[in-house]
């Protein structure tokens, strides 16, 4: 079916009109059903009005409904307070605070899962794609367990079963403690917290002036090895360009960063920052689970790579670590990289599994916002608009990156 323009459709109204207004209406007729583009015209015109009166249908019957119930639609909900307390936060709450405060926290912890997931499902993938087809026999068959049976198991049973094994550790009283400092017990791992003084800010001013000039530093070494050929340890370099400065500033400078160390009490600890066990296992299931097929994807992107690229680079001498590096993976990441995206995407919707095991993200602290306001409509439509958010945001940056490494033919 034809699509049109705002101004066709406009143009395709007034031929309809001039030829309504002609005395010979039945020849007039027959000229617009004779034309194929003012007839799809009309029927993409009257299957446009036909879904909004269906739209409007449902909105005036759910506005309705809802005001027989006494429930007010609209999202002034976000505003009341929420009387609820949420255990995992990354900014200050309490149960005074409003639903829209709550869905923040909820959010946000379902994207430090979500990211930190992402993180080490890539590290995992690669690695178990990489060491799959190595030579070493024991090696292959290690990793071809891990991902079978890894990818075969659901993911709700393998978050389930790390959050058992997390809370079954002593109790509180009874903490495997590390030169106490930090402490592990069965409601998670307690570790020291920073304390920030306002002299910290000239170490973040040096740490972000060693990154750029580190950023620099790569494009000329990058430009350099396509010029003369030459390689440069830019790695290495960076390292201590990186490192180096923040240490001197760090030691040059009083009092910029403490540690609160946590302190045991009769029932709970006091002090410093508490890892739940449910986020530990929640990103430890979703990594490995995701890792899995990460590994499919890059053992794949490989072997796409033609035979003959490795044995060439064997003939000229080269490393195994500089062929894998140089060579294979720039052309395999060609391959790679539209389904590890999928792999991102469904990592991070896989995370609102987390309402088994008790971790408040967002769906969980969605689920309890509606059951306390009745806005079941908008607090759903929230979720949908958010995960959207969430899956296109991920999609662009993953599809940039995938211009920038694709092949440019010349």
């Amino acid at each position: 079916m034809p699509k049109f323009s705002a101004h066709e459709y406009v143009k395709n109204i007034k031929i309809i009109l001039s030829l309504s207004n002609n005395s010979q209406s039945k020849r007039s007729l027959t000229k617009i059903f004779a034309d194929e583009r003012i007839r799809s015209f009309l029927s993409q015109l009257i299957i446009a009005v036909f879904i909004i009166l269906i739209g409007v249908f449902f909105i005036s019957n759910t506005t309705h409904n809802l005001n027989e119930r006494g429930l007010e639609p609209g999202f002034g909900f976000l505003f009341d307070p929420a009387f609820f307390d949420i255990g995992q936060r990354l900014i200050d709450y309490n149960s005074q605070s409003s639903f829209g405060r709550a869905m923040l926290v909820g959010l946000l912890n379902t994207l430090l899962v979500s990211i930190l997931g992402i993180i080490l499902a890539t590290v995992i993938g690669f690695t178990a794609g990489i060491l799959r087809l190595s030579n070493n026999w024991l090696v292959s068959r290690l990793i071809t367990s891990y991902v079978e049976f890894t990818r075969n198991v659901p993911v709700l049973l393998q978050i389930i079963f790390w959050w058992s094994i997390l809370t079954g550790l002593p109790k509180v009283r009874e903490s495997i403690n590390f030169g106490e400092v930090i402490f592990l017990n069965n409601r998670g791992i307690r570790i020291p917290s920073p304390i920030l003084e306002t002299n910290f800010n000239w170490i973040i001013l040096v740490f972000i002036l060693s990154i750029i000039c580190a950023f620099f530093l790569y494009l000329w070494s990058k430009n350099r090895q396509n010029k003369t050929g030459k390689t440069f340890p830019i790695l290495i370099v960076n390292f201590f360009i990186i490192l180096v400065p923040i240490i001197v500033m760090f030691n040059f400078i009083d009092n910029s960063l403490s540690w609160e160390i946590p302190k045991k009490t009769r029932f709970n600890f006091r002090g410093g920052f508490n890892v739940t066990p449910e986020l530990v296992a929640l990103w430890w299931a979703l990594s490995t689970y995701t890792g899995a097929f990460i590994s499919e994807i890059v053992r794949s992107g490989i072997l796409s790579v033609s035979k003959g690229q490795t044995e060439a680079a064997n003939s000229l001498g080269l490393k195994k670590s500089v062929i894998t590096r140089k060579i294979i993976m720039p052309q395999a990441l060609r391959v790679i990289i539209p389904p590890l995206t999928s792999q991102y995407l469904n990592l991070t919707k896989n995370s609102s599994l987390a309402i088994a095991i008790g971790y408040q993200d967002f769906v969980s602290v969605g689920g309890t916002i509606l059951n306390q306001s009745g806005q079941a409509i908008e607090v759903v439509a929230i979720w949908m608009i958010v995960y959207l958010s969430l899956s296109l945001g991920t999609s662009f940056l993953m599809n940039i990156y995938n211009k920038r490494i694709a092949l440019i033919e010349r």
